[in-house]
């Protein structure tokens, strides 16, 4: 298991992020998506992808959570699980990855699928090089 992330918290993660995808709005692609992200003190918000006819309006589920997350005022983000009813992996977007960096380059990112595999990976390893705070001259926004 990663550092700092018990199965039991993954499995919580999966899970939340499974039921997420129920409710995703995706008549263009057909293609629903559930996330969910921990909060430093186990608090678990989800969300799903929600498209629109203008393809560049949609957004993932990845940022649907993270945002429902910072809305509510938490912003110690521990990991991200994305789930798909899939025998692939689902990775998150270019988009989805930055965002998940600005929250820190240890954040660990799930990638369940429907056969009840999943690989565990830090935003880090996903983004090698990700644009930071640091690159600006400031500290990070967390």
């Amino acid at each position: 298991m990663a550092d700092n992330l018990t199965k039991s918290e993954v499995n919580r993660l999966i899970d939340a992020a499974r039921l997420a995808r129920e409710q995703a709005y995706a008549p263009y692609s057909n293609f629903p998506v559930g996330a969910a992200v921990l909060i430093n003190d186990s608090e678990i918000y989800s969300g799903c992808n929600v498209e629109n006819i203008s393809y560049g309006l949609s957004n993932c589920a990845e940022r649907t959570a993270l945002f429902k997350a910072v809305s509510e005022g938490n912003r110690q983000i521990r990991a991200v699980a994305i789930f798909a009813d899939t025998d692939r992996f689902c990775s998150p977007c270019g988009a989805c990855r930055q965002v998940i960096a600005e929250f820190g380059r240890d954040v660990f990112v799930i990638q369940a699928n429907n056969r009840g595999e999943y690989i565990i990976n830090t935003i880090d390893e996903l983004l090698p090089g990700g644009f930071t705070a640091e690159i600006m001259g400031k500290g990070a926004g967390v």
